[in-house]
């Protein structure tokens, strides 16, 4: 099969979790015998092209005109999408599906499906609306109206979790049938080889301490707020603990202001943006995870911390909440609520038998439920219903075209008829 991938960001571009589930689905499906094509913005200093591991990856400039706004500058991104789709498929042949990502290459997506008549499949990885609680704005009510469009222009939708498959017939009214619930993954073979390098660690925070990691986005729906509130309480009962934040974000200089505030910079170290080899000795270096969003659809960053062996807590929000049982194989808080953050870390903190038990059925859980294997077959499968779902309709066009043709040429055939029997029983009279 021949597949088509639209994407805004490919490794080594991360903006979100877009990234790498792209990547770690094209990689499984080349594997399973398919030949998969990638979309993506360039970024600086990346090649216009890549064959990575098999997996053909094509960058587009945006134009050289500078857009007025968000916005208008995707909608350029689009244009150009559009443009190496087009020479791609004059140089190889028509796709068999699209599969686009997220709202961001919606007219990219719609564009090739209606010329071309290719199925089309997207992902919505998160909506506007939930990563807002709401529409309050023109901006966010023309993203939240793409998204619409995109799923209403697709074949099938998938979505990450259950939570999101509610969320989009909520939003979008779309039918149940539609929408297919294929969570996202990870390589098994991540942290393969890698142990806790103390050197490192104590870049980060002293021997005796230990590590309360946060990981990701520093946005607001990821909720370290929260997290930096809960630091009084863990300090109190637990004082040789240290909070890292490690990530980039628009909120950075408020939380910082935050902890300034609250007095414990001693206490919390914002660590930056990691690259991956820095993420995944992190992982390894830390005692326990934290994830406290208030607004996930899923959530990679649990899965990764639980395959690397790290006791993790997150909100009961969301992807989140579907992934993790309390007290089983992760710990649960109340979102928004620094004292439950505080009393799930500390309870970890006090009792290292949890922590062993919750590790090693997090291990096991991640291995047997999120693995790349299972996940490109079911999205494999979604395809193939794409496809025959297309053809279905495209053959019921010409059943219906033919059909009005043939009433077309019955009617013309009655009307000369008609006019012949008029013409004769006039002539008749006369």
């Amino acid at each position: 099969m021949k597949i088509l991938m639209l994407t805004w960001e490919y490794p080594p571009r991360i903006v979100g979790g877009i990234s790498r589930v792209v990547h770690d689905l094209s990689h499984r499906l080349i594997k399973d015998g398919h030949d998969v094509t990638v979309i993506t913005y360039k970024d600086t200093n990346l090649t216009d092209y890549e064959n990575d591991k098999g997996v053909k990856v094509y960058r587009v400039d945006n134009y050289m005109i500078t857009a007025n706004n968000f916005t208008d500058w995707i909608m350029q991104l689009n244009f150009n999408m559009i443009s190496k789709a087009i020479e791609i498929i004059n140089e190889e042949g028509k796709f068999d599906v699209i599969h686009a990502h997220d709202w961001l290459v919606t007219y990219c997506a719609k564009t090739l499906k209606q010329s071309y008549n290719i199925p089309l499949v997207s992902t919505i990885h998160a909506t506007e609306a939930g990563r807002n609680s709401g529409i309050h704005d023109d901006v966010q009510r023309y993203i939240n109206d793409t998204e619409w469009l995109l799923t209403y222009e697709s074949t099938d939708v998938i979505v990450n979790s259950n939570y999101m498959k509610c969320e989009l017939q909520r939003l979008f009214g779309l039918p149940f049938e539609k929408i297919n619930v294929i969570p996202n993954g990870i390589n098994l073979n991540n942290f393969n080889g890698i142990s806790r390098d103390y050197d490192f660690r104590r870049k980060y925070a002293m021997d005796n301490e230990k590590i309360i990691l946060y990981l990701g986005r520093l946005v607001y729906e990821k909720g370290v707020q929260n997290l930096i509130s809960a630091m009084p309480k863990i300090l109190d009962k637990y004082h040789d603990s240290k909070l890292v934040i490690a990530g980039r974000g628009g909120m950075i200089d408020e939380l910082k202001n935050q902890v300034q505030f609250m007095g414990i910079e001693n206490k919390v170290y914002f660590a930056g943006y990691l690259d991956s080899k820095s993420v995944q000795r992190m992982y390894k270096c830390a005692d326990i995870a934290v994830f406290p969003s208030t607004y996930e659809p899923f959530g990679i960053v649990a899965l990764e911390s639980m395959l690397s062996g790290t006791p993790t807590v997150v909100s009961d929000v969301g992807g989140l909440n579907e992934i993790i049982k309390h007290r089983v194989d992760g710990m649960k808080s109340y979102a928004g609520n620094p004292n439950s953050i505080a009393d799930s870390v500390l309870e970890l903190l006090f009792n290292p038998q949890l922590c062993d038990n919750i590790a090693k059925n997090a291990k096991a859980k991640v291995k047997q439920q999120f693995n790349w294997n299972k996940i490109a077959q079911d999205t494999h499968y979604v395809y193939e219903r794409a496809i025959c779902q297309t053809e279905a309709e495209k053959q019921l066009k010409q059943i219906k075209q033919e059909k009005q043709n043939k009433t077309s040429k019955a009617k013309n055939s009655e009307n000369e008829i008609t006019k012949l029997l008029t013409f004769k029983k006039k002539h008749a009279y006369a």
